[in-house]
């Protein structure tokens, strides 16, 4: 299946996070759900770093989900507005910090930001110019 969400959110603590925009701070729970448990993710998010800690303490923004979504999530095989569009996660608090989470989630293996495509085909009008 690939990365699991237990492996791919304890590689998140090493590091700056560029991609994440240096302005946004804030709290996230996730609460993966498996034969009746769930398991507590608690993220932290300052100064484009996260820290990564097992709790069920309140947060600003929490997303629970079976852990199989969460896997998928990790190992890029779903995209998390996906999974939201076919109600396989629920949220709930500060939708800002959603945004942030398909950031810390990778996307689908070969995808590329739309302005990655936009320069891309700017790139090869100029050219047969």
């Amino acid at each position: 299946m690939g990365t699991t969400v237990a492996e791919h959110l304890r590689q998140l603590g090493s590091g700056r996070r560029t991609d994440l925009p240096e302005t946004t701070a804030g709290t996230m729970r996730l609460d993966a759900r498996e034969d009746g448990w769930t398991e507590h993710w608690y993220l932290t998010i300052a100064d484009q770093h996260v820290r990564v800690d097992r709790s069920a303490d309140d947060a600003e923004l929490v997303v629970r989900a079976e852990r199989t979504v969460f896997d998928r999530l990790a190992s890029g095989q779903t995209h998390l507005a996906e999974a939201l569009l076919r109600n396989e996660l629920t949220v709930q608090g500060n939708m800002r910090l959603l945004m942030l989470l398909r950031r810390i989630f990778p996307g689908p293996a070969g995808a590329r930001h739309p302005r990655e495509l936009g320069r891309a085909a700017l790139a090869g009008r100029d050219e047969r110019r």
